[in-house]
């Protein structure tokens, strides 16, 4: 099946973007779960939610986004069909419609929390601040580590991707660039680029818009999956990722949330009472870091 990574048609499944493999079966086995950890940068985790809770926290999400005219009218508000040109919805924060109670009980989630504490083997602290969005038609996420967002608190701070909903590749799934995290290939750059802070640093925060150059470059293996609501991408800052191109008129909603040990110091930008991204001059533009830093 022919799909778009960044800007470039791939082929799915194929070599250049492969399938995830799914440690769903592994729950209760928390030594292999970090064995994978280690060895690809990511744990999917299929099933690992509530389907139908997932499902109710996607209506009220999809009505929320009808209720801002963001969605084609006399269209199912379920299918979220987006308006010629588009629209977009602030949709991320500390308040609103990502801390409304049914969309809590997916983002704070008893099995998240619990999960996290075995994984971990001490109670979890998740950000309030939660990274709820609608991606559009044509859009995607360039390829990039989150340490670069939020890596001023504990080292072992784990982002988890949520999918609301039943989301095939073609609509802009997440994948992630198994390896990146360990490689000698990518020593340099997490060096450099895995080093760097958007606000202390000023510095853009995509490392590339064409994910393939990651590969072609530095090696490891680029993979995906069609996702269930339900199933979940668990990884952690040094992991390089990004996302498929949405070609259906379709909005494609998700929400990032983050997890780490209760008793490592937190970020403080995305506490209930940080101030977020700072807003500052304009940032460096990454190709002439890139060149300064040989990669």
């Amino acid at each position: 099946m022919k799909i778009r990574f960044g800007y470039r048609d791939v082929e799915f499944p194929g070599t250049e973007l492969g399938q995830l493999r799914d440690s769903g079966t592994l729950l209760d086995d928390m030594s292999s779960l970090h064995e994978r950890m280690a060895e690809d940068g990511y744990l999917y985790m299929s099933g690992l939610l509530d389907r139908e809770t997932v499902l109710n926290a996607r209506e009220i999400v999809l009505t929320y986004m009808q209720e801002q005219q963001a969605l084609t009218p006399d269209t199912p508000v379920l299918e979220g069909v987006m308006p010629k040109g588009g629209k977009s919805v602030q949709m991320m924060g500390r308040s609103g419609i990502a801390h409304h109670p049914d969309v809590q009980r997916v983002l704070e989630n008893e099995r998240l929390f619990a999960f996290f504490e075995r994984y971990f083997g001490e109670n979890a602290l998740t950000f309030h601040y939660k990274w709820l969005r609608g991606v559009g038609n044509e859009q995607y996420t360039g390829a990039h580590m989150d340490t670069v967002y939020m890596g001023l608190g504990s080292p072992n701070l784990h982002t988890v991707w949520i999918p609301f909903g039943d989301i095939p590749v073609a609509q802009g799934t997440l994948a992630m660039c198994a390896g990146s995290n360990h490689l000698e290939s990518f020593e340099r750059l997490r060096q450099t680029y895995g080093r760097m802070d958007v606000d202390r640093d000023g510095v853009e925060g995509w490392f590339s818009r064409d994910p393939m150059e990651i590969t072609e470059q530095f090696g490891g293996q680029w993979l995906t999956s069609d996702f269930r609501a339900g199933d979940v991408m668990i990884f952690g800052m040094h992991t390089m990722h990004a996302s498929t191109t949405n070609l259906t008129n379709r909005f494609r909603l998700s929400c990032d949330v983050r997890y780490q040990p209760a008793s490592e110091p937190a970020d403080q930008r995305w506490t209930k009472d940080g101030g977020g991204h700072s807003v500052g001059k304009t940032p460096r533009p990454i190709d002439e870091l890139r060149a300064e830093w040989g990669v």
